[in-house]
C-alpha cells in the first residue's frame, strides 16, 4: 500500500509517464546538451515521443535548445539542455545548530547560501527563522520569485514536528514545498553530487542521530517520512529502565551529534590529564567543540586522538549493524565528524570489518562526506529537482 503524508519526500511506484520523465530529464542532467536522437537511443523511446517531451518540457520552461551537434549527414541535431537561468528550487536543512538554506538551479549548481543559528525556542519560531531566511535568502541571490518552483526541506528530527513548516512555507510563498528527514536527503544529496558515492545501496551516516538509506538508486524514506533512526525511543522508560537497558545494550546507546567527543574530552581535562585540547580551545573549557578536539588529535595529541578513535569505534559498531542488515556498497560519514577524516575513519573501518560478516564487510566502502554541511540543503534540493521532474 502506498501510505503518503502530504508535502513529504517519499518512495512510492511511479507511473509510465513518472518513470520516462524521469528517466529523460535525469539524462539530460547528467549528459546534456544532448539531442532527441540521442535521448531517443539512450532511453528506449520512440523519437516522435521524445520529440512530443521535448516540446512540452521546453513550453514549461525546464529545458531550452542549444544550438547543433556535428553533422552525420542531413540536417544537424539540434542540442538540449536544462534551462539553468530559467527556474530554481531552494533547499532548507533545519539542524539543530543552525538553518541553512541554498538556491541552486536545477543541476544543483549552488547560486547563493545562508547560515544561521537556530532558534533555541519552538517549532514556531524555527519555522518562522525559516522563513526570513529563505526570504533574505532569494534577495541575496537576486532570483525572481516567479522563477522558484518549490522549497525542500530537511529536518534534523521527526517530520511530525515539523509538519506545520511545510504549510507556512507554502503560504508564504505560494509555491510546491517537500520534506524529508535530514540524514535522508543528505543521503540524497551524497549519491546525487559525490562522484564516490553514485551507487545504488548506500547509507548515510549523521553522525549518531540518523541514517539516510539509498536502495536501488532512490532515497527509502519508510511509511511516515522518519525511516533510519538509530537510536531507541526514551519518551516512555524511566531512568532506571535506561540503565538496565543501555547496560545489556550498549551499542543502542546515544552519543549525539558530535559521538560524545566534547563530553569525553572535559572528562579528560577535569582529570587534569595534560592534552594540546586545552590549548587548542584557547584556555577555555567552555571553547571545547568537536573540531577543537579534531584539531588536537591531528597534532598527535595522545587524548584527543584516543577520544576521536573511542568515537569511532562506537560508531563503527552501529555501522556494522547496519551494514549487515543492508549490505550497502557505500557508506557515507558525514554530520561534522569527518572532518577528523582518517582519524575517525579507519577505527570505524577496524570494527566494521571485525563485527559485520565478511562479505558484508568486504563489499562496503566506507568513506566522508563530500558536501560537508551542505549534504541536507543540497540533498533537499535534488530531491525537490526530481519531484518537479516526475511531476512534469
Amino acid at each position: 500500500m502506498d501510505i503518503k503524508q502530504e508535502g513529504l519526500f517519499h518512495h512510492r511506484s511511479l507511473s509510465d509517464k513518472e518513470r520516462k520523465n524521469l528517466a529523460i530529464l535525469e539524462l539530460i542532467r547528467k549528459k546534456g546538451p544532448i539531442s532527441r536522437t540521442e535521448i531517443s537511443h539512450i532511453t528506449d523511446i520512440n523519437i516522435v515521443s521524445i520529440s512530443n517531451y521535448m516540446k512540452d518540457y521546453i513550453a514549461k520552461g525546464m529545458l531550452v535548445e542549444t544550438g547543433c551537434d556535428v553533422s552525420t549527414g542531413g540536417r544537424r541535431p539540434e542540442l538540449i539542455e536544462l534551462n539553468a537561468k530559467g527556474l530554481y528550487v531552494v533547499g532548507l536543512d533545519i539542524g539543530a545548530s543552525n538553518i541553512i538554506a541554498t538556491v541552486t538551479d536545477f543541476s544543483i549548481n549552488v547560486v547563493s547560501k545562508a547560515k544561521i543559528p537556530t532558534p533555541a525556542g519552538d517549532t514556531g519560531e524555527i519555522t518562522l527563522k525559516a522563513i526570513e531566511s529563505i526570504g533574505e535568502l532569494l534577495e541575496k541571490a537576486g532570483v525572481e520569485r516567479g522563477k522558484i518552483k518549490a522549497v525542500g526541506i530537511g529536518a534534523a528530527c521527526s517530520n511530525n514536528r515539523f509538519h506545520p513548516t511545510i504549510d507556512a512555507v507554502r503560504e508564504k510563498f505560494g509555491i510546491d514545498v517537500f520534506m524529508g528527514s535530514g540524514a535522508a536527503c543528505a543521503a540524497f544529496g551524497e549519491k546525487r553530487l559525490n562522484p564516490k558515492a553514485d551507487v545504488e545501496d548506500l547509507l548515510y551516516m549523521y553522525s549518531d542521530v540518523g541514517c539516510g538509506i539509498i536502495i536501488k538508486g532512490d532515497a527509502y524514506f519508510g511509511a511516515g517520512g522518519n525511516a533510519g533512526e538509530i537510536q531507541i525511543s526514551h519518551e516512555h522508560i524511566s531512568k532506571e529502565e535506561e540503565l538496565l537497558f543501555f547496560r545489556s545494550s550498549q551499542y543502542l546507546k546515544p552519543w549525539g551529534m558530535d559521538l560524545g567527543i566534547i563530553r569525553m574530552a572535559k572528562h579528560e581535562i577535569e582529570k587534569g590529564v595534560g592534552t594540546k585540547i586545552v590549548a587548542c580551545a584557547k584556555g577555555d573549557p567552555k571553547n571545547i567543540s568537536t573540531e577543537v578536539v579534531i584539531e588536537a588529535a591531528k597534532q598527535d595529541d595522545e587524548i584527543a586522538t584516543d577520544i576521536v578513535r573511542n568515537a569511532g569505534m562506537n560508531l563503527g559498531v552501529r555501522i556494522a549493524y547496519l551494514v549487515n542488515l543492508f549490505n550497502p556498497e557505500v557508506v557515507v560519514v558525514g554530520g561534522g565528524v569527518e572532518k577528523a577524516g582518517e582519524l575517525i575513519l579507519g577505527p570505524i573501518r577496524e570494527t566494521v570489518k571485525k563485527l559485520a560478516f565478511s562479505e558484508q564487510a568486504g563489499a562496503v566502502k566506507i568513506i566522508t562526506s563530500a558536501l560537508g554541511e551542505d549534504a541536507v540543503s543540497l540533498g533537499a534540493a535534488s530531491l525537490t529537482v526530481r519531484e518537479i521532474f516526475l511531476k512534469a
